[in-house]
């Protein structure tokens, strides 16, 4: 049983990883136009517009899309109880998207201020209000796909998504530089929502749900119950990252803060390898684990499969980051040769980290939930502060490992009972 759940897990890592290879190829290509034609200060620009949208895309669906997953998987041979989650999940994520878009809409000139200090930009966050409801339609048929444990279709919505989604934004930097880029994130959101419609209509039955039930009490309260976690990451994690590019370019310059995005971007592309494996298997299979020695169980598969094959992927990473700074971005940004290893090694101890956290989020611990996301993002924003003045953006990168090294022993001690006894 072991080795099929082992299997299981290679299986999905290597059909997610044709996903993972174009999506990383189609990165580094993508980042060398954004250097080329946007340059250090786009970078940083770029990167604000990002932490924005994903700040608000959380928000309207409450991130409780782990949630949608988590009552697929339980429910997903009633068809009814289905259609009773879909309705209210669809309603609660519509009525949310409606106000937060709007409310976008009519800040929008002071949003454009504070991102870009400057109303030039203001369409791109314009464009992104008025397709805010579809962003989170496409979150929820996504997470519905993720729930019925449809990988070969997630991994092809994906594929399709992400070279579009390349030429949408090469084509629209090509075109009108930091502009171009900047709307690119907010169309690229139509392209996506474009793309699984297309499947989605294929497998309607899987879809379908009785719009006249509008909102369950029981489902409501599971949401109000999730989304007080969710909503504390949606708004403490980007604002965050906000606050601290603000910092480094306060205190030295945009270009150092476009070099600080560009090492968080080159660090998504190999985490993008776990994120997107883990998303796919393990936060279902945690969502159908009943008993804390299964729970161990599984988490013995995790640090003798993934750990030591991120391990391995880290490694690879530093020994060739000469080539692949190279490959991916301009001479401007060559200082992230030396500054490299930080994030490196912040990530390493993330993902081990994230093999507790997907338990604390799938099974609602609330408590837990709390006390280690607002731990680290206030060390993370202190030691950034304090470290910056005396090693620039270097002082935020060492921020980030020791925010993350302090994040994970507290969850050791957290889970210290669990971690002692034996199975």
């Amino acid at each position: 049983m072991k080795n099929l759940k082992q299997n299981k897990l290679i299986k999905i890592l290597s059909l997610n990883s044709i996903s993972v290879v174009i999506s990383f190829f189609l990165g580094i290509a993508s980042t060398k136009i954004v250097s080329l034609f946007m340059g250090a200060s786009g970078m940083a620009l770029l990167g604000s517009f990002k932490n924005f949208t994903s700040m608000f895309k959380s928000m309207s669906t409450l991130g409780i899309n782990n949630l949608v997953v988590k009552l697929v998987v339980e429910n997903k041979e009633d068809k009814k109880e289905l259609s009773i989650i879909y309705s209210t999940f669809f309603w609660v994520f519509l009525l949310i998207s409606i106000v937060l878009g709007g409310g976008i809409l009519i800040f929008s000139g002071f949003i454009a201020e504070f991102l870009f200090f400057s109303k030039s930009y203001l369409i791109p966050v314009q464009f992104f209000a008025l397709l805010l409801p579809l962003v989170v339609l496409n979150v929820f048929w996504m997470a519905i796909y993720n729930g019925l444990e449809a990988f070969k279709k997630i991994v092809v919505i994906q594929i399709i998504s992400n070279v579009l989604v390349f030429g949408l934004t090469a084509f629209l930097i090509w075109k009108q530089n930091i502009f171009g880029g900047l709307l690119s994130v907010a169309l690229s959101e139509l392209l996506l929502i474009l793309v699984t419609f297309l499947f989605v209509r294929r497998d309607k039955s899987y879809f379908q749900f009785d719009l006249q039930r509008i909102v369950s009490q029981k489902y409501f309260e599971a949401i109000l119950k999730f989304s007080s976690m969710a909503l504390l990451s949606a708004i403490i994690v980007p604002l965050t990252l906000i606050l601290i590019r603000t910092q480094i370019i306060n205190r030295y310059s945009i270009e150092e803060a476009g070099i600080w995005d560009a090492v968080n971007r080159l660090s998504s592309f190999y985490m993008l390898i776990f994120s997107s494996g883990l998303s796919l298997y393990y936060m279902p299979k945690l969502a159908s684990l009943e008993t804390e020695v299964e729970f161990k169980e599984e988490l013995k598969s995790y640090f003798k499969i993934l750990v030591p094959l991120f391990l391995i992927i880290l490694i690879v990473v530093f020994f060739a980051k000469e080539i692949i700074v190279d490959l991916a971005f301009t001479p401007a940004f060559s200082k992230i040769k030396g500054l490299l290893i930080w994030q490196l090694s912040a990530d390493f101890v993330r993902i081990m980290a994230l093999a507790f956290g997907y338990q604390i989020l799938v099974k609602a611990m609330i408590k837990k939930y709390f006390i280690i996301e607002i731990a680290f993002h206030l060390v993370y924003l202190f030691l950034s502060y304090y470290l910056v003045q005396f090693y620039s953006l270097e002082g935020a990168l060492q921020a980030y490992f020791f925010a993350n090294l302090f994040s994970f022993t507290l969850i050791l001690w957290m889970f210290r009972k669990l971690l002692k006894t034996s199975s």
